[in-house]
């Protein structure tokens, strides 16, 4: 393994450069997973985009994180003893990366569209996919994606807000940084206590600028309802179940499967904020999940694809006996 890998990506490969995971059928339970934490997160933006006439940017990402931070904080009751300096490193650096994205994400979308937001966002985990493989196939699809990503930009951000765009990239980013460090918290703290804490650590970050960007307005029953839903669809939610994925599914391989974020905050637009699909929009939803379904077949190691193969030809040469089945 390269030194230069980081720590969450060389756990999730094995010296070869492969998944440690089993095969396809093994990899389709995180990857459900990965694909309902997006729909839920980019839906709970759209939301969130909804409320910003209420509550301005910074008011929307306290709700969100604070609200978050409580559900989870009550439902795991993490136990604060007995964690290393280490773990303790791990979930700050985790909650500010949490605090970072979230408030630099809703500051770009207060500026431009949410679909090009989103395709900004993810150039983040995209570089890291390029960056943390050994494949090239990891590569290629990769490159595939940002095709799409770049497709559903419309050919170019040049008319974008540049400060909105800057926001976007900066996102990225520190979206980049979510995951490598949500996968070390994974590994450190048992369910998920971890990112309980670290939503508790980025609501504390963000609680001072949201009080001074909206002060009162965050009280009012309307906004802390709509508030409420935006965290439990973009925040509790979501990552939770990125979460879980993320200890079954190589970091590069996750950060590809990112790359259907676009996608689904362009569905979440046009059916939420009546934002229409072109067929350049289209074509590139068809690219993105393409190159994520590519590389979720890229992961699989070959080897271990072809014991299963040889077991079950094994298996259908033996008798069957009373209502047991070929597996």
């Amino acid at each position: 393994m390269s030194a230069g890998l980081p720590e969450a990506v060389a756990a999730g490969l094995a010296e070869d450069g492969t998944a440690r995971a089993g095969g396809g059928r093994a990899a389709l339970g995180p990857v459900a997973l990965v694909v309902a934490g997006g729909l839920s997160v980019q839906f709970g933006a759209a939301i969130a985009v909804l409320l910003m006439p209420r509550a301005g940017a910074l008011g929307v990402v306290t709700l969100r994180l604070a609200a978050a931070a409580l559900v989870l904080l009550v439902v795991c009751r993490p136990k604060l003893r007995g964690h290393s300096r280490a773990d303790w490193g791990t979930v700050v650096a985790f909650g500010v990366a949490m605090g970072g994205m979230n408030t630099l994400f809703y500051q770009a979308v207060d500026r431009i569209p949410l679909g090009p937001a989103v395709t900004l966002e993810v150039l983040g985990p995209l570089v890291l996919s390029v960056v943390a493989s050994r494949r090239l196939a990891n590569l290629v699809w990769a490159g595939l994606a940002l095709g799409g990503v770049v497709l559903l930009s419309g050919g170019g951000f040049d008319r974008l807000d540049p400060v909105g765009a800057a926001y976007a990239l900066g996102a990225g980013a520190m979206w980049a940084a979510y995951i490598v460090f949500s996968a070390r918290t994974g590994r450190r703290f048992p369910q998920a206590d971890g990112l309980a804490l670290a939503l508790a650590v980025a609501a504390l970050l963000s609680l001072p600028l949201g009080i001074l960007e909206s002060g009162s307005k965050l009280l009012v029953p309307s906004t802390l309802g709509l508030g409420a839903a935006v965290a439990l669809l973009s925040s509790v939610l979501p990552y939770t179940l990125e979460l879980m994925a993320l200890r079954r599914l190589p970091a590069p391989t996750f950060a590809v499967l990112m790359s259907l974020e676009p996608a689904i905050a362009a569905l979440a637009g046009f059916l939420v904020l009546d934002q229409a699909l072109s067929t350049a929009d289209a074509l590139a939803i068809a690219l993105v999940i393409g190159a994520s379904m590519g590389a979720v077949r890229a992961t699989a190691p070959r080897g271990t694809m072809e014991k299963g193969r040889r077991r079950r030809a094994r298996l259908g040469r033996r008798p069957v006996h009373g209502n047991r089945q070929e597996e």
